[in-house]
């Protein structure tokens, strides 16, 4: 009897997700270019299961019911196409192909440009939640052909996270969409995770707070429902974790250097493309490249010198603050990765449901959060939301807490201590809430050097300046690019946006 599913590639990720898909009731064929790799979880993992192990692609292929459906968990890149080259002459029409690693989204719309026009289907399908996700239940964000993943559904329900509101999957739309959601996860975890840190920084640094203190607190933190989440979770424990041989705990003895395998700068770098701002995310991808000039900073903090000033104040009041800091900043991040999210969703094509990705993100994932609850009601109650930080219930949280957010963020000035996420959160929330900003000076720099012209907030039409000559050089022009990413306001809109924020 031939097998329901396939799964290529047997790393970590692999092995748990074919477990997964053969303890759902979908018997599984695998197969892995080390034939080691297949004999040692034939041998183990996959003893007394329903589970077929292939030596060669064509054995593979012949042992799966059509139309087959073949999960590739090989490393992104060329690795991947090298794997769909070999497959295409062994399958038949309607065949469908996933590649459930964290590809490149671009790469993921050539692909399934590639193989629809070879008569077979293909899904990029972003995976979620590391080796414990891939086996009990990942988040999944499955793009490409929709008639595709209506094959799959059955199986991806079973396998995914579930929630109070169903399994944490959904189509996510045509191309590289799930991919793209997959990479903006990513970033979003960068700025989530960067965040913790710097909140660990802060009460380590300033207030002198040992493990076992550190524990206590984020074990708190996350039975709040601001920060109830995964990566809280995992950092109270980590705060437990003592080394046998030097009973110092063990995060003390972890190198301060922290690597990264590419989604967060892709994020980064699509997002200026895009022209949508996301300094959270920018600055956590910044903290990880400067954390690897390790040797540099030892040397430089051997004659670069910072303040002397101490910390004096309460204690207690002092974490209840940093608490309100990250929470504040967490929900910038967020609301910069929506922002790109719905950028995207128009740009691309990839009809996008914001709700839905915000609800299969609340289980399995590595950025599951009880507050993603509030976000996928923001965008249920108004779809065409432009920023979550406008969603009643996040605006009024942020005014409540910004006095403390602030003060977070001058004491760690005031002691030396960088917060890069915590002051770009901050300055993204200011920048966000004010009706001017000086880029009129910008513009006119622009104009001065380079003729790049401007509009006026008084005067229809677009303008430039022969700024060392006579008043009377003021002169209308055919309009150049004057604003990156974004169109400009016409002067009845300025005028009219600027009467609502007086009133």
């Amino acid at each position: 009897m031939a097998q329901s599913f396939g799964v290529i590639g047997l790393a970590v990720m692999g092995e748990n997700l074919a477990l997964n898909v053969e303890r759902n009731g979908f018997p599984i064929a695998v197969y892995n270019r080390s034939r080691e790799k297949t004999d040692a979880f034939m041998a183990q993992r996959a003893v007394g299961k329903n589970v077929v192990a292939a030596y060669s692609l064509e054995s593979f292929v012949a042992a799966l019911e059509r139309p087959r459906k073949i999960l590739i968990m090989v490393k992104a890149g060329a690795p991947v196409d090298a794997t769909i080259e070999q497959l295409k002459p062994l399958l038949d029409e309607g065949d469908i192909l996933i590649d459930g690693g964290n590809s490149l989204f671009t790469d993921t719309e050539r692909r399934a440009k590639d193989l629809e026009s070879a008569k077979f289907t293909f899904i990029g399908m972003g995976v979620s939640g590391g080796e414990e996700g891939a086996l009990n239940g990942p988040s999944l964000m499955p793009g490409g052909t929709e008639q595709a993943y209506k094959y799959l559904e059955p199986i991806l329900t079973k396998i995914a996270a579930q929630v109070d509101d169903g399994p944490c999957v959904t189509y996510i739309g045509p191309g590289g969409a799930g991919h793209y959601v997959k990479m903006v996860h990513n970033g979003i975890e960068y700025g989530d995770m960067q965040l913790i840190a710097e909140a660990y920084d802060l009460l380590k640094s300033v207030l002198g707070l040992n493990a076992e203190q550190l524990h206590e607190v984020f074990a708190e933190w996350n039975t709040t429902d601001e920060l109830d989440s995964y990566l809280i979770e995992i950092t109270a424990d980590i705060f437990k974790k003592v080394d046998p041989d030097t009973n110092t705990p063990l995060v003390e003895l972890i190198l301060d250097a922290a690597g990264q395998k590419g989604t967060g700068r892709w994020t980064v770098a699509d997002a200026l493309e895009l022209g949508v701002s996301i300094p959270t995310i920018i600055a956590a991808v910044n903290a990880r490249i400067i954390s690897s000039y390790k040797q540099e900073r030892v040397e430089a903090s051997k004659v670069l010198t910072g303040p002397t000033a101490k910390f004096e104040g309460d204690v207690k009041a002092f974490v209840t603050k940093v608490r309100d800091a990250l929470y504040c900043s967490k929900m910038c991040s967020y609301a910069q990765g929506m922002a790109l999210l719905s950028k995207a969703s128009e740009t691309y094509g990839f009809h996008l449901d914001l709700g839905e990705c915000a609800r299969i993100w609340k289980g399995g994932c590595i950025i599951r959060a009880r507050f993603l609850n509030k976000i996928k009601h923001a965008f249920d109650e108004n779809p065409s939301l432009p920023n979550l930080l406008l969603a009643p219930e996040f605006r009024q949280t942020i005014l409540d807490r910004q006095e403390a957010w602030r003060e977070v963020i001058a004491t760690a000035a005031k002691v030396g201590i960088p917060v890069p996420a915590f002051s770009a959160s901050l300055d993204y929330f200011d920048s966000y809430r004010r009706d001017r900003l000086p880029q009129n000076l910008t513009q006119a720099q622009r104009d001065y050097f380079g003729a790049h012209t401007y509009l006026r907030t008084d005067k229809e039409g677009v303008f430039h300046t022969e700024w060392m000559k006579p008043d009377e050089s003021v002169q209308q022009q055919t309009p150049d690019v004057v604003l990156e990413g974004q169109p400009q306001p016409s002067r009845s809109e300025v005028q009219k946006q600027e009467a609502e924020t007086l009133s």
